[in-house]
């Protein structure tokens, strides 16, 4: 059997305290001659435990995607097939199916039935079995460690700067562009509109600075999140108007990259009052733009680093 590292852990978001556990396992599967692989749970363990699945920072098919983008194959298993094993057994059936040369995870690691096994339970088991075990160092942020937690706590409160920083890159989705009312194309400013899963995690609503590439060039934008108060719209939705672009984009996914929140979802009252408000958003996006690092090339593509 092809010997691999292992990194352990949920990654939602892809975070930079992830991205660390991530690097060491790069590391490691360099030094040992081995292929870096993930192990993922085919759904969220609090799903399956609690019924409640905590919000999500990105789909799992995104989350594939990219962890393959930076060379990890990938291992996905039922959490519910392994649930009750004991730390002991969740480690025999890692070394029987995957054979790990080594292991690697952060510091809050924890496994094993009603997550009772720690980084330091996972030391003493896999030394006794000649497995080699590497602890990736906290990422810290403000003082504390970077957390899937904080991030949606402040994606919540739209809180970008800080939010961006914990992830390392700006915070994005993906979805399918969706037809809308058309509104937006006779208010002057045509817009892409996307659906949220109902699992992902819950932004502030209101207008954000935001950017998109498309055929590999950046495109300033501007992205309202809400249920537009002035028209009305029975779901939470997305919808990006892109700066010097005109296309059609139905059907096909686009990658929005959230920069800055802007202000409040607002009722205009009119739809000039309406129109004259997205101007100005239009102008506040584009100097955000302007003074937030991003790719200053032609090229670019969606990328983790």
């Amino acid at each position: 059997m092809l010997q691999r590292v292992l990194a352990l852990g949920n990654f939602d978001g892809l975070h930079r305290g992830h991205l660390a556990v991530l690097q060491t396992a790069l590391d490691c599967a360099n030094a040992h001659r081995c292929t870096p692989a993930v192990l993922l749970f085919d759904r969220h363990p609090k799903a399956v435990l609690t019924g409640v699945c905590p919000p999500l920072l990105m789909t799992q098919d995104e989350k594939c995607r990219r962890l393959r983008q930076l060379g990890f194959s990938l291992e996905i298993v039922s959490f519910e097939a392994l649930r009750a094993l004991s730390p002991q057994a969740f480690l025999d059936f890692l070394r029987k199916s995957f054979s790990p040369a080594a292991l690697c995870c952060g510091n809050n690691y924890r496994f094993g039935k009603q997550a009772v096994g720690t980084v330091q339970t996972l030391q003493t088991l896999a030394e006794q079995c000649g497995m080699q075990v590497h602890i990736a160092p906290d990422v810290l942020f403000d003082g504390a460690p970077v957390s899937s937690t904080r991030i949606r706590l402040l994606l919540e409160a739209g809180d970008l700067p800080a939010a961006n920083a914990m992830l390392g890159r700006p915070f994005s989705y993906a979805f399918d562009v969706i037809g809308g009312d058309r509104r937006g194309r006779t208010l002057g400013f045509p817009t892409a509109n996307q659906s949220f899963p109902p699992q992902f995690v819950q932004l502030r609503r209101g207008v954000y600075a935001s950017k998109v590439c498309l055929k590999h060039v950046w495109y300033p934008a501007v992205t309202n999140i809400g249920v537009r108060p002035t028209i009305g719209t029975p779901d939470l939705r997305s919808e990006t108007h892109i700066l010097g672009f005109s296309g059609d984009l139905y059907g096909q996914p686009l990658e929005v990259h959230l920069l800055q929140f802007l202000r409040d979802e607002t009722d205009f009252g009119t739809l000039q009052a309406l129109k004259e408000g997205i101007a100005a958003d239009v102008c506040a996006a584009k100097d955000v733009f302007e003074r937030t690092d991003h790719e200053t090339n032609t090229e670019c593509e969606s990328r983790l680093f």
